[in-house]
């Protein structure tokens, strides 16, 4: 037996990371069963828009249009895939984990970047955000910023006066004002907004490294590493809004990961991190209603980050008082940016309910609810790609064994980690039942997809390659075969 296999096999006795062959057949059933899923999702889509057009895509189940091309980023595209899929693996293990983090974060933008320069920088990144749905088109109308936010509620309507576009309406203000206040800093247009959405989208991978490295472990963060610097959602991250969110919300579940997963008494600096995760989450629920749901992952950190220390802290009223330093800070935070709106006069629960009013006006509402119940999943596929299934399909496998460790206050870092995909996957799945969602769902559930792919920590290291490949193949065809909107 190989050093390799040693270490594989030692792994599995700790965590649970199987290697065996019968696990690898169930990865690979896995992943057959998510590309069936979107071969289906593609079949009947393409039936029902061709019968009577109502789901509104030019390629179900993603809103894409048919078009083979290459682009000024293929050549660059192809070489970050290649240095990943080559190195990857051996550099995530070996490389200091100070140095870890900031390089996923540049590889990962290496990889935005090219996949959306595959379109050209006008249409791949400068248009992007230009467009009649999106917000720069309104930035003029927030010349007097407090009047604009007062007066948001009465233009989300399809029927009132100088409605706003879909995606102004869409969002609460804090998505609107973030594109206003670059413009008035000097950086305006279309281009530099996809260059903070890249930035900040890909800053992502780092948030989910930090939280998953709080909550598990460094050796699962590290497996998960190549996975989150090339996953295939990084078509969407560049450019659009959602990557911007999907930031926001990344740092806000990484920084509650870190206060969680400390195992002394509260001090200064972790009250300090629960205080700015708070503020991310209060932030996070002004730039986009769904992302609201964020509570369930946040729910999730929480309770892993207390499984973490063996069941918490038993003794001496310390845990009363661990609870009490960190809700505080937290609750604080959350509640900085709703007041501050709320003061200057926007009313989010008004413009959420007015924004369902216009969802069934016809703003998404007529699209059916039956096939997007589970088309949906099938984008999420294709932003996680079929490594995370297989990846997935290990979580699920590993339930019973977890609570029967759980039980015995004995969970591993792999059931921690599992733990913490499973808080992800009912995430996405509340969104999905909620009918509030219906397509477009590979851009709209970035934010709560990047926390499912550190399930791919999970799978053989002997395989980590070949999953990459299909990770890196999958974004490739994406961007060379089809445009994707938004």
């Amino acid at each position: 037996m190989s050093l390799r296999d040693s270490g594989e096999s030692a792994e599995t006795t700790a965590d649970g990371v199987a290697g065996d062959r019968a696990g690898r057949r169930r990865d690979l059933w896995a992943a057959a069963c998510g590309a069936l899923l979107v071969a289906a999702a593609v079949v009947v889509g393409r039936a029902i828009e061709q019968s009577d057009g109502s789901l509104h895509l030019g390629w179900p189940p993603l809103y894409a249009w048919w078009s083979p091309h290459v682009g000024p980023g293929t050549p660059a595209a192809l070489a970050v895939a290649i240095a990943v899929i080559a190195y990857g693996p051996p550099l995530a293990a070996r490389v200091p984990w100070r140095v870890l983090v900031p390089a996923a974060w540049a590889t990962a933008m290496a990889w935005t970047w090219s996949l959306a320069l595959i379109d050209g920088w006008h249409r791949g990144i400068a248009r992007r955000l230009t467009t009649k749905y999106e917000y720069l088109q309104v930035i003029d109308r927030f010349d007097d910023i407090g009047a604009a936010l007062r007066d948001f509620t009465h233009h989300i309507l399809l029927g009132s006066p100088d409605h706003w576009p879909p995606h102004i309406a869409g969002h609460p203000p804090a998505a609107t004002l973030t594109f206003v206040v670059l413009d008035r800093i000097g950086l305006g247009g279309g281009g530099w907004a996809g260059v903070w959405c890249i930035t900040v989208g890909s800053s992502a991978v780092a948030a989910v490294l930090v939280g998953a490295r709080a909550l598990a472990d460094e050796r699962l963060a590290r497996r998960a590493t190549p996975f989150l610097v090339l996953a295939p959602g990084a078509v969407w991250v560049g450019a659009s809004a959602d990557g911007y969110f999907a930031g926001v919300a990344g740092w806000a579940v990484a920084l509650l990961a870190v206060t969680r997963a400390r195992r002394r008494t509260p001090t200064a600096p972790t009250a300090a991190f629960t205080l700015a995760s708070g503020l991310l989450f209060g932030l996070t629920g002004y730039l986009s209603y769904g992302l609201t749901l964020f509570a369930v992952i946040a729910a999730g950190v929480v309770v892993v980050g207390h499984w973490g220390r063996g069941g918490g802290d038993r003794g001496g009223g310390g845990f009363g008082k661990r609870w009490f330093v960190l809700l505080v800070p937290l609750l604080a935070g959350t509640a900085v940016v709703p007041l501050a709106f709320t003061l200057v006069g926007f009313n989010w629960w008004e413009a959420y309910h007015l924004l369902v009013e216009r969802y069934y006006q016809g703003a998404g509402g007529i699209r059916p609810y039956w096939y997007f119940i589970w088309a949906n999943p099938a984008c999420t596929v294709l932003v996680v790609g079929l490594a995370t299934v297989a990846g997935l399909g290990r979580v699920l496998g590993s339930v019973p064994a977890a609570v029967r460790r759980l039980r015995n206050g004995q969970p591993t870092a792999a059931d921690r980690l599992a733990a913490l995909t499973v808080a992800a996957l009912l995430t996405v799945a509340v969104a999905d039942l909620s009918g509030m969602s219906k397509a477009e769902t590979e851009r709209i559930w970035l934010p709560f997809a990047l926390w499912l792919l550190p399930a791919t920590a999970l799978l053989p290291l002997r395989d980590h390659r070949v999953w990459l490949a299909a990770q890196a193949v999958l974004a490739l065809l994406i961007n060379h075969l089809l445009h994707t909107g938004w």
